[in-house]
């Protein structure tokens, strides 16, 4: 597709489409704060609760780059 192979078609979208859609997750959680009139400690609260999927993804990736050099 537009002369790339489907691997650099995926890398991209999972690097760059998968960050752009964290990231519009990440104003989705803050919008619902902001209309909730949820305050500090409730805008942390849905941070806390609703983002924690997102950094367990990131660790995932985190943990798998690290364990990849240590076994080759």
């Amino acid at each position: 597709m537009f002369g790339y192979t489907e691997e650099q078609f995926a890398w991209f979208g999972m690097t760059f489409g998968l960050g752009a859609f964290m990231l519009y997750m990440v104003f989705i959680i803050l919008q619902l704060a902001r209309e909730s009139k949820a305050g500090r400690f409730g805008t942390f609260v849905l941070l806390l609760g609703l983002g924690l999927g997102l950094v367990g993804f990131l660790a995932k990736g985190v943990i798998k780059y690290f364990l990849k050099g240590i076994a080759e």
